[in-house]
């Protein structure tokens, strides 16, 4: 039980890095969590790992904004009359 008892492991979903620094019994409890409320992508991976990627954004399901990718702007065509 030795690496599984300590805290060095974190959950990601679809929306970046949900926690970390968890015993893998607690990322094995809030996987569950996440799964009744509808979120995909679940994994548990080891912190090192997880500090590498982007923190989940709070409830409203958007990814971090360093997770986003950049929004691409279009001109637009001047009107002929």
């Amino acid at each position: 039980m030795g690496e599984l008892a300590e805290k060095l492991w974190a959950v990601m979903s679809e929306r970046g890095r949900e926690a970390s620094g968890l015993a893998y019994a607690e990322a094995a409890q809030l996987v569950g969590r996440l799964r009744r409320e509808k979120i995909s992508g679940l994994c548990v991976i080891t912190e090192a790992a997880g500090e590498r990627l982007a923190r989940a954004a709070g409830n409203n399901g958007r990814p971090a904004p360093e997770a986003r990718p950049k929004r691409k702007t279009t001109r637009r065509k001047a009107r002929r009359s």
